[in-house]
């Protein structure tokens, strides 16, 4: 079990640097209605992480492993596949960079008016990107890999969500509480990720598709 959470940490370190909900977390902790907004945004954050990394997981089942011997040629295409399309989606980040490098996605500009029930559609349809789906499928094939027992794969599902959803959790509980000394430290990092988001985002796709390559080819 610890080796597959160790091989997870990389995956759910990519899902909790993902700009766009850190962004659209720091959109709403800024607007008037954060206290209604906020928490919903959060449940379903962490309601939508979980749900899509345990259908992953659970359609990674599909793929078939060899009971003998060190070679699962089916997982290790899947795996070469899914790390490709990250590192393929990592570039297509990198490339529109310079239309947004200046400033935020437009459609981020209103979240903080969404209400409770909207904020929290949001939160669960963020996790359905396709860079969502690609890290979730990472996931759910190292589980595959892993061929834990349904109560370890739960603790491992659970370490993931906790780990992925932290950069949202953490600054939401800490607003809530002392929301004078978060804004100023919100501000600066809506500039930030304005500025370096995508970049960072890129980067650790990148990173995280290569080690699924790697992984992938050492099991043909």
């Amino acid at each position: 079990m610890l080796q597959a959470v160790g091989q997870l940490l990389p995956i759910a370190a990519a899902g909790a640097v993902s700009s766009v909900p850190i962004t659209a977390m720091i959109m709403i902790l800024l607007s008037p209605k954060r206290t209604v907004s906020a928490v919903p945004f959060l449940v379903g954050w962490v309601l939508g992480l979980a749900t899509v990394v345990s259908l992953c997981a659970l359609g990674a089942q599909a793929v078939p492993v060899s009971r003998f011997g060190r070679h699962d040629t089916a997982l290790g295409v899947a795996e070469i596949i899914v790390g490709a399309a990250l590192v393929a989606a990592a570039l297509l980040v990198r490339r529109r960079m310079p239309a947004q490098s200046s400033g935020l996605p437009r459609w981020l500009g209103g979240i903080g008016s969404l209400g409770r029930w909207s904020s929290f559609g949001v939160a669960l349809a963020l996790n359905l990107r396709p860079k969502a789906i690609l890290l979730a499928v990472a996931a759910g094939l190292v589980l595959r890999a892993a061929a834990l027992p349904l109560g370890q794969s739960a603790v491992v599902i659970a370490v993931y969500t906790v780990i992925a959803a932290s950069t949202v959790v953490v600054p939401i509980t800490m607003t809530l509480i002392s929301p004078g000394r978060m804004e100023p430290r919100l501000i600066r990092a809506r500039e930030w990720l304005g500025l370096h988001g995508r970049a960072v985002s890129a980067a650790v796709l990148v990173i995280v598709g290569i080690v699924a390559i790697g992984n992938g080819l050492t099991r043909l």
